[in-house]
């Protein structure tokens, strides 16, 4: 029996320059009793805008600088807060790990969430799931939910004025949308949603890649000097909406895979999207991608400052890539839906050839 298909997203995505000014206005039907869970930077960036949004309404606002983590312990935490004080809305706002933390809190207490990224380092924001971690910080489990955020609201102007490593993250998260959607559509393999894959699905994800090549550098130039233009804006709904709706419903193939493996070495620095970005060009290899289309990935990586070469993300060993492979192909791992399987020494000999191409072009 054919798998069958589906599309999940956020039910409303609102975005552009000084928008939080708007956020009651957008999100007043979904409740009268907010616990906003922030970042220490992400209330600083946006709780006047937020407060000033609210003008003369009587609705109460409970603001909680969460603890860094989304842990078991600090989700119960606020779980205490909502039962409190009568939260009806949890709001999420920050980066990935204050997003997370409000999530888990909206399901298990069984309320509406709103997301409010500061940066867009990841596609995370319009994701249906949380990595959520132990207190002492280890993994602990992804958690997927039945649905996605309510809404997902981002103010260009907060984003503009964030580090612009973030937004170059962002990038190379959202490089690995399109050619992971597309090797999950040549083999049936499942979406994040467990379902089939849609045209609409590989649409978003197409147009993803190609907002990136448009856009990409003009918006990492309007970041660097911290000013919101059209090209920005593309990115920050690149980076955000069509990445995650187009991952969640379009699936994961070597380039997340590689970020995992990566992992197991402990203790590396480079960006999740900086990895994602490299395990893309990976994957290209493995797939026996042509000339011109590895190029012209690499070619959008060098141009907006995403690694091409093994040394860029801090690996210089034979063994750390022996450990990479290794991990990358463990069980459960998305590689696996590749036409034919990967093999840790296959994959081994992929990363080695990309970064061997990489080296050549610097």
């Amino acid at each position: 029996m054919a798998r069958l298909r589906l599309m999940r997203a956020p039910q409303k995505y609102v975005q552009g320059k000084d928008s939080l000014l708007s956020f009651y206005e957008e999100m007043k039907d979904l409740g009268n009793k907010w616990l906003f869970i922030c970042s220490k930077s992400g209330h600083k960036m946006c709780h006047d805008k937020i407060e000033k949004s609210f003008g003369t309404a009587d609705d109460s606002r409970c603001y909680e600088i969460f603890g860094g983590v989304s842990s078991v312990g600090e989700i119960e935490k606020m779980r205490a807060i909502v039962r409190e004080k009568g939260i009806n809305v949890v709001v999420g706002v920050g980066g990935g790990s204050a997003i997370d933390t409000a999530k888990a809190t909206a399901y298990y207490e069984k309320l509406p969430v709103v997301i409010v990224p500061t940066v867009v380092a990841t596609d995370a924001p319009c994701t249906g799931l949380s990595v959520i971690y132990n207190d002492d910080e280890t993994f602990n489990s992804y958690l997927f939910y039945p649905k996605n955020p309510e809404a997902v609201i981002v103010d260009s102007d907060i984003i503009a004025k964030a580090p612009v490593r973030f937004l170059v993250a962002g990038m190379g998260d959202a490089l690995g949308t399109y050619f992971e959607a597309r090797a999950c559509q040549r083999t049936d393999a499942p979406s994040l949603e467990f379902g089939g894959i849609t045209r609409s699905a590989m649409a978003l994800c197409g147009l993803c890649y190609e907002t990136l090549k448009e856009y990409g550098a003009a918006a990492k130039h309007a970041c660097e000097n911290q000013v919101v233009t059209p090209a920005l804006d593309a990115i920050i709904e690149a980076n955000v909406y069509l990445s995650g709706v187009g991952a969640d419903n379009g699936g994961l193939a070597v380039a997340h895979s590689f970020y995992n493996g990566l992992t197991a070495l402990g203790g590396h620095s480079a960006p999740h999207g900086n990895c994602v970005a490299y395990g893309t060009l990976v994957q290209l290899v493995l797939e026996g991608a042509s000339k011109e289309e590895f190029k012209e990935v690499q070619d959008f990586c060098m141009e907006v400052g995403l690694p091409i070469t093994l040394e860029e993300l801090g690996v210089t060993k034979k063994e750390e890539i022996e450990v990479i492979a290794k991990n990358a192909c463990a069980e459960g791992e998305s590689i696996h839906n590749m036409v034919a399987d990967v093999t840790p020494e296959q994959l081994y000999d992929a990363i080695v050839a990309a970064d061997s191409l990489g080296r050549a072009r610097k």
